[in-house]
């Protein structure tokens, strides 16, 4: 009967055990839901801001390319001027720079 006691508290305190984990299971699993959604919409906001990037970096290429383009067309030059200095190189040297995307 002492032994039947012990085992029955035993029992008693597996259960509850097991209900606790239940308990973490479903509050894990509600959490790894919420965490899923947050991903895939950071994914979508990810893919969206690489689509405007490679956008914005096509347009830039192709301004610099009109602007070159105008450049060398124009019947009159202008003297180099502070306006028109960052289209050099910072080594000073008066070739146009070569344009570059920088990665965050």
């Amino acid at each position: 009967a002492e032994k039947n006691l012990k085992l029955e508290e035993k029992i008693t305190m597996l259960q509850q055990q097991n209900e606790e984990l239940r308990a973490r299971i479903e509050q894990n699993t509600v959490i790894t839901r919420q965490l899923s959604e947050e991903n895939a919409n950071l994914q979508e906001y990810v893919e969206k801001e690489v689509e405007e990037k490679k956008k914005l970096s096509r347009t830039n290429e192709e301004l610099l390319w009109k602007l070159q383009e105008g450049e060398a067309v124009s019947p009159v030059k202008l003297p180099p001027t502070s306006s028109t200095s960052f289209y050099r190189c910072s080594s000073g040297d008066s070739s146009p720079a070569k344009v570059r995307t920088l990665r965050r």
